[in-house]
């Protein structure tokens, strides 16, 4: 079990600059290093980063200071004084290329590539999306609360590919922000999951939030004991024996969901390091088999899940729009290798 809190005492400012975390080790906790353990459970906590904060006492436990080759224990009671990076505003412009969908005054419709950050973050001031847009496009808004990610209203993860709407004006960010907030944005995706689901269509609900043993990754508590309510819908486009190509068609929009639903439902999303999908979860150990599902994880080595398309209204004209983007070719290649491998075999 893992609590993440903020302590009362500290003053505001105080607050301000430093993350707070205490973990209770689970008591079956196999023995490892310290420093190694908080890198997989802090979110956005590097091993470096880490090391520098045991070094200068700010991580105790059981009330002691340690040092970064300490090997946990279980019921270790972990208390962890991370200070916050600077808040660097300023976004450096680089000349990225950009696949631009669409495009008028107000805003436009980018297709992003897989592997591409949205806006920096840590680790990632650089090569991202936002890098390439504020190089081609000048004066693009902020939301407040969201400085230094000019345009944004929504975001994809690094390694999934497809469709966003940028906001091009102040006029146009808090009503595309609106329909955001209010769901009726029409977002589909397409995944491919192991296995071949029992019915044809369905819907996942269950809030999604983040796990209590690794914060990087997201949790289904069907119960809404935690997180926040999520709805994904499903249907099955085609059947692979031992994968299915899945659309799905997101009601809520929160991180991770499709990734984190389909784990939930027994169908992890082919190749999702994440949560599971990077290895064999349905099919034969032949060495044969094993090299096919090695080739194709080469071929596309991230989550098998793409931003189809997008309808919205525009914030100005008022008109319905709706963009669709095709698949990328590393998720193209791989799909047809699974039709081949199942003809043949």
């Amino acid at each position: 079990m893992s609590e993440q809190h903020l302590d009362e005492d500290l003053e505001e400012d105080e607050l301000a600059l430093y993350e707070h975390h205490r973990i209770l080790v689970d008591k079956g906790q196999s023995s490892v290093r310290i420093d190694k353990f908080l890198t997989e459970r802090i979110a956005n906590a590097t091993r470096n980063k880490v090391q520098q904060t045991i070094d200068s006492g700010g991580v105790q436990v059981n009330g002691h200071s340690v040092k970064s080759n300490y090997k946990i224990k279980g019921l270790d009671d972990i208390r962890v004084l991370l200070e916050k990076p600077p808040r660097d505003t300023e976004v450096i412009s680089e000349n990225i290329s950009l696949d631009i969908v669409y495009e008028d005054t107000d805003l436009l419709v980018v297709n992003k590539p897989p592997g591409m950050v949205v806006h920096p973050a840590h680790g990632n001031w650089s090569g991202t999306l936002v890098n390439g847009l504020v190089y081609h496009f000048q004066h693009l808004p902020e939301m407040k609360g969201n400085v230094g990610r000019p345009g944004l209203v929504h975001r994809i993860d690094k390694d999934t590919s497809g469709l966003l709407v940028i906001a091009k004006t102040e006029e146009t960010m808090a009503p595309l922000a609106a329909q955001f907030f209010y769901h009726t944005i029409q977002r589909t995706y397409l995944a491919l999951v192991w296995g071949e689901p029992e019915a044809e269509e369905g819907t996942i609900v269950g809030h999604v939030g983040r796990s209590a043993k690794d914060r990087k990754v997201m949790d289904v508590f069907p119960d809404g004991s935690q997180g926040k309510h999520a709805i994904t819908h499903w249907k099955v486009l085609k059947r692979l024996r031992y994968v299915s190509l899945v659309q799905c068609t997101l009601e809520t929009g929160r991180t991770h969901q499709i990734r984190a639903h389909f784990k939930f439902l027994g169908h992890p999303l082919f190749n999702d390091a994440m949560y599971g999908g990077d290895k064999i979860r349905k099919g034969t150990q032949f060495a044969k088999y094993k090299s096919f599902i090695n080739n194709c994880f080469d071929a596309m080595p991230r989550q098998a899940l793409h931003a189809m398309s997008l309808g919205f209204v525009h914030p100005i004209t008022k008109k319905n729009l709706y963009f669709e983007a095709p698949l990328p070719a590393d998720f193209s290649v791989v799909l047809q290798k699974w039709e081949q491998y199942v003809q043949l075999d």
